[in-house]
């Protein structure tokens, strides 16, 4: 509790020095009802965050920010709003100017219209997540649509509290996690994300999750790209090691290979007997030949020699299985 009402404190006193630059340490002190000692800490805090400036105004230090740097939105609390409403009838009509009648309905204004844009915006974020619909793992009787948190909580970048079931250690896990993106992939979606738990970019398969609730703490992503992280993976698992394939699909499936929708660049040129001969750099060497697989005897690994040796075995495993 005492860590929020410093984290409010701090809020407070970076919108008092913006609305009134060269603000005192005294006038913070009254206005936050805390010692000036408590103010000076504060100073120094926000300080970390943004330039702020000292200056000697004669009735004490004054306060000031450097720059452009400003916050917003307005991000009234509903009590702040009807308090600010009620201004013009706690206020003698005679003392309010013209110029402070047009600023206050500006300021309502802006805070409906905010209000108004959020309200689209959650509106929007449903209907994109009720449009999109998910299978449910045979694991679990039912799974919860948690699109609609996760997508706001990439647009706000905010972090996210989760309960999350990886099937590898078939254990359910709580994580904090910085969504980045939303990977669509053969049919599923992954959430792409900073894991505090691994303390590294990890992917999640969305419909793993049990529960999923936006926290109040922002994150950056800083420089993560996700073409480039996803680079020569096939699908979506990502291996340690890149191979090199070379595979030859006949004319009956050639125009097909053509169209499909990779998400790795490939080399492809039609041959004169309308075959087609394909290359990749991959990372993970099970999806691709999964994906091979789907064409059948119309697809041949050319290289490398040990996919060559690992489809040999599997169809010599598929014929003593079948006779």
């Amino acid at each position: 509790m005492a860590e929020k009402s410093k984290s409010s404190k701090l809020l407070r006193a970076l919108y008092l020095i913006q609305g009134k630059p060269g603000i005192t340490t005294t006038e913070l002190a009254e206005r936050l009802e805390v010692t000036k000692t408590s103010v000076r800490r504060y100073v120094d805090e926000l300080s970390m965050v943004t330039t702020l400036s000292e200056e000697d105004r004669g009735r004490g230090i004054g306060y000031y920010f450097q720059g452009k740097f400003a916050m917003y939105p307005l991000d009234l609390t509903d009590d702040e709003f009807i308090a600010l409403s009620l201004v013009p009838s706690l206020v003698d009509p005679d003392k309010m100017t013209p110029d402070f009648t047009t600023a206050h309905e500006k300021i309502l204004a802006a805070h409906r219209m905010e209000k108004l844009q959020q309200k689209q915006q959650d509106r929007l974020i449903g209907d994109i997540a009720g449009i999109i619909q998910m299978g449910t793992p045979v694991y679990r009787p039912e799974s919860k649509n948690l699109l609609q948190p996760i997508i706001e909580a990439i647009l706000e970048q905010r972090t996210i509290a989760t309960e999350y079931h990886s099937q590898h250690s078939n254990e359910t896990k709580q994580r904090d996690i910085d969504p980045y993106c939303i990977v669509p992939r053969d049919l599923r979606f992954y959430l792409i994300g900073y894991c505090h738990r691994a303390d590294a970019i990890r992917t999640f398969r969305i419909s793993r999750f049990l529960e999923v609730e936006p926290t109040d703490r922002s994150f950056d992503k800083g420089e993560f790209n996700i073409r480039q992280h996803l680079k020569h993976t096939w699908s979506i698992d990502q291996g340690d090691k890149e191979v090199k394939f070379r595979v030859r699909f006949a004319p009956d499936v050639a125009r097909y290979v053509q169209e499909e929708e990779l998400f790795v660049q490939s080399w492809r040129k039609m041959q004169e007997d309308g075959s087609l001969l394909f290359e990749a750099t991959v990372n993970n060497e099970k999806e691709f030949i999964r994906w091979v697989l789907q064409y059948g005897p119309s697809a041949e690994i050319i290289k490398p020699e040990s996919a060559r040796q690992s489809m040999r075995e599997q169809i010599e495993a598929w014929s003593r299985m079948y006779g």
